[in-house]
């Protein structure tokens, strides 16, 4: 499983695999609302054992769905920190001079930390047992009332698919870029401010070179196979709604309806 990069498809013989990606996306969607709802412990706790259960019938390891949170490490330090020198409510846990923690500091950067882990493997889920097509036609038909108020769905859709490819892609090449910096002589690591600031910046300014030449490439291509986003299309695969779906999106709607129940009770 270590040879797929992060966000890509990958082909398993699984029951998430085998939804419909309308299905797939509401649930997200009603996932992310959920864990958006002050709910408490016990709300982040119900998110969790749903999401835990979604991640072992869609048959991906835990191991595969926390390496997601790697390039986030960096941000949760940082709202650490951020937390521990502005918050000074609750109940003071560590005091040594002028420097103090707070219980309330701790409690909400664990908040936010549990909230990204949540909405980062619920996205690594979804893009990990749903084909690029199959996501763009999903969302393309969830968005297709939308074209009576002359909505470009196609288009957005298009434009979401395109995006979601890219990721590994870019994660990958990122990773190439880190690795022929370091064999220059680039240290990412260790170093002043400054040096690390210049490291970055000799990190991002290849990337965004190389991310607005794959875009060019592909823009040439999509021309010249004729491409026309308004161009009338029928569609070879027909997506149609099985029982596991409307369990799935059953389950999702109750847990959502539950957070707002626990969320007035607190």
């Amino acid at each position: 499983m270590s040879n797929f990069a992060l966000g890509s498809y990958m082909p398993m013989d699984s029951v998430v695999h085998k939804m419909d990606p309308r299905s797939k996306i509401i649930i997200m969607l009603l996932l992310m609302i959920s864990i958006f709802i002050p709910s408490g412990i016990t709300g982040y706790i119900c998110i969790g054992i749903f999401i835990c259960f979604v991640l072992f019938l869609s048959k991906l390891s835990i191991k595969y769905a926390f390496r997601s949170m790697k390039p986030m490490l960096f941000m949760m330090i940082f709202l650490l920190v951020i937390n521990v020198l502005v918050i000074k409510t609750g109940i003071p846990w560590i005091q040594w001079g002028w420097f103090s923690i707070y219980s309330d500091a701790i409690y909400q950067t664990l908040y936010i930390v549990v909230r990204l882990l949540y909405m980062i493997i619920i996205t690594t889920i979804l893009t990990a047992t749903t084909k690029p097509l199959d996501l763009t036609l999903g969302i393309e038909k969830l968005l297709k009332p939308l074209e009576k108020i002359k909505f470009p769905a196609h288009i957005i859709a298009m434009m979401i698919s395109i995006a979601l490819r890219f990721i590994p892609t870019l994660i990958e090449e990122t990773q190439r870029i880190m690795n022929a910096q370091a064999s220059r002589g680039v240290d990412l690591d260790n170093g002043s401010l400054k040096e690390k600031l210049m490291a970055i910046l000799s990190l991002i300014v290849p990337l965004f070179i190389s991310a607005f030449d794959r875009a060019d490439q592909l823009a040439n291509a999509m021309e010249a196979r004729g491409y026309n986003p308004n161009a009338q299309r029928t569609r070879y695969k027909v997506l149609k709604m099985s029982s596991l779906d409307y369990i799935g999106l059953i389950s999702s709607g109750f847990l959502m309806i539950l957070n707002i129940a626990i969320c007035f009770v607190l």
